[in-house]
């Protein structure tokens, strides 16, 4: 009987360590993306004007990665990278031609069916899922109703947000990202038939030429057409293009910005409350601090640097409820959190009135859609407080498409056996287990073309970067190709280096000084070294459809999603009616 009564208290003890072991080892997971938030931006990476608090508090309580690296320069293809642990160029979500991000909700291009997201892992393993903001990989492929490329087709439970991405074009009075494609397609060929025009009159007024009247009415309708098409372009873009969805339910079309934000952080904490005793998944995805920049009242004027300043600080308000939430259902130490931003810093953001809206990128030089460090090195902050140890500093390079196979390890779900999986699981150099990252070599590209190779050799503290091309940056001496707005990865914006453009990262982090032979004597040999893998690399890479190609990328009708509305308008704001049926 005294023995009987001895294991009772053991065999507690041994369930109680079991649930808890269960509980560290599939942690609740929330994934912080901000959009085109620089490195330098938040107080952590060094920032001393712009205030994030929350931001900072994350880091102190985990991990700063210094070193944590996008896998592409721009929205979409990381954001594929990103979801599927693997290279865009892998799956077709890498372009081969100026355009490198979809424009329209309307297009059939997307992230495929037969892509693996983190978030099917997690839902197969019993995790509840959920995106909440931003998404940018697609809606529809054949039909406007099939939602082939929908978050709710790859993995996650619920979705809140946008399909497509923020633009100057969704908020009225903040410019056109098509300004270019205007000037182009519409400015240029009413010119042309205005000077027509009048060369025609003129010679036939004169009598030197018998001008038919068919010709003016002919040339009349084609600039009647013209700027037909273009006012409704800019008519109809904006409902078409930027609207609220709540599953596959349009909620808000056009999406109004007010209170954008808090809308997007009361959801997030909803999903929360709702799996307090499920683990969840939690991707929130923010619409800062890509331009058209916006803030609530609480934030617009509060910083030191306008209206960019002003919506950072908004968004870190948001980080910082979304942990004042944790604390109080006391999930904290159960939850993983990761901060991090697509890519760098828009630094050609510049608006009409010469504001600067775009961030810091610290001490790196280039910025968004280029790979100089400006473009990729991006801020990467873990926090798990029962399992990893609080103030940390890692310097390793590390890549946005880690965290797949990191989640998908502490998930308890095996990694896909019938693909590539570029990342790598990050928790042995989180737990200090490793000292060094498993990348030996990484791979950046500039939309579908292979731009450099990173090369962290074993037992050595340096990392080469060999550059392939890099981009004309305009005007020369500037920081970036502020002439066409982004940098293009091909023809006559880039210039292509033989051999290839040599750094040492570890010394000479801000790209200022590329070595020679004179300089470094193993410059032929680090260069071998580097073009061996980047072969092997290339042939590993199947052939995929192209998910950007101009059948892809352009507007479809038939895919268009409208919300029921009189006309054509495509307007309705159900969460306006909600609101009001609420009170």
């Amino acid at each position: 009987m005294p023995l009987r009564k001895m294991k009772i208290p053991f065999l507690l003890l041994f369930f109680l360590w079991e649930a808890e072991s269960h509980a560290a080892s599939r942690p609740n997971i929330i994934l912080v993306m901000a959009d085109d938030l620089g490195i330098g931006d938040p107080g952590c990476y060094g920032n001393k004007t712009i205030r994030t608090p929350n931001i900072d508090r994350l880091a102190s309580g985990g991990v700063k990665l210094t070193q944590h690296l996008a896998a592409s320069p721009l929205c979409t293809p990381s954001r594929a990278a990103f979801m599927t642990g693997r290279y865009p160029v892998r799956s077709g979500m890498a372009s081969w031609s100026r355009t490198g991000v979809f424009l329209f909700t309307a297009s059939s291009g997307g992230l495929p069916t037969n892509e693996i997201t983190f978030a099917k892992l997690l839902k197969d393993q019993g995790y509840s899922t959920a995106l909440i903001g931003k998404w940018h990989l697609g809606m529809s492929c054949h039909s406007k109703t099939d939602f082939c490329h929908h978050p709710l087709h790859h993995g996650f439970n619920y979705f809140y947000g946008i399909s497509l991405t923020n633009l100057r074009d969704c908020k009225p009075g903040e410019g056109s990202v098509f300004t270019t494609g205007f000037k182009r397609l519409v400015f240029l060929p009413l010119q042309i038939v205005g000077v027509t025009l009048l060369t025609l009159a003129a010679l036939n007024c004169l009598g030197l030429l018998h001008v038919p009247l068919g010709v003016f009415f002919s040339l009349l309708f084609l600039a009647a057409l013209i700027l037909t098409l273009f006012l409704g372009f800019l008519h109809y873009f904006r409902p078409l293009n930027c609207f609220m969805m709540r599953n596959y339910e349009i909620i808000q079309q056009p999406m109004s910005y007010d209170n954008l934000t808090q809308r997007l952080t009361v959801e997030a904490a909803q999903f929360i409350q709702r799996n307090t005793e499920t683990p969840f998944l939690l991707v929130l995805s923010y619409l800062h601090v890509h331009t058209a920049l916006f803030s609530s009242n609480d934030f617009a004027g509060k910083s030191q640097h306008g209206v960019y300043g002003d919506a950072v600080e908004e968004m870190d308000w948001s980080v910082g409820q979304i942990l004042n939430l944790l604390d109080k259902l006391r999930l904290a130490n159960d939850t993983l959190i990761y901060f991090t931003s697509d890519q760098g810093a828009h630094v050609e953001e510049v608006s009409s009135k010469g504001e600067i809206h775009g961030g810091s990128n610290g001490i790196y030089k280039g910025g968004k859609a280029n790979n100089w460090e400006g473009g990729i090195r991006v801020p990467g902050i873990l926090r798990w407080p029962r399992v990893i140890q609080a103030g940390q500093k890692i310097d390793e390079p590390t890549s946005n498409m880690d965290i797949f196979p990191t989640v998908a390890k502490l998930a308890g779900a095996p990694l896909p056996e019938d693909r590539i999986v570029d990342g790598r699981d990050l928790m042995p150099l989180l737990e200090g287990k490793s000292q060094r990252s498993d990348h030996e070599f990484l791979f950046h590209y500039c939309n579908a073309y292979l731009n450099a190779v990173r090369w962290h050799p074993q037992n050595s503290t340096s990392i080469w970067k060999a550059f392939f091309f890099t981009p004309n940056f305009n005007p020369v001496g500037s920081n970036g190709c502020f002439a066409t707005h982004v940098c293009f990865c091909f023809g006559s914006y880039v210039t292509h280096h033989d051999p290839p453009l040599l750094f040492d990262i570890s010394k000479d982090p801000r790209e200022r000084n590329p070595l020679t032979p004179a300089s470094e004597p193993r410059f032929y040999e680090i260069l071998k070294v580097i073009q061996e893998a980047a072969d092997r690399h290339t042939q590993t890479l199947p052939e995929v459809p192209d998910q950007f190609s101009w059948n892809n990328f352009l507007w479809k009708p038939w895919l268009q999603l409208c919300c029921p509305s009189t006309g054509l308008s495509c307007q309705c704001d159900r969460e306006k009616q909600d609101k009001r049926l609420s009170r």
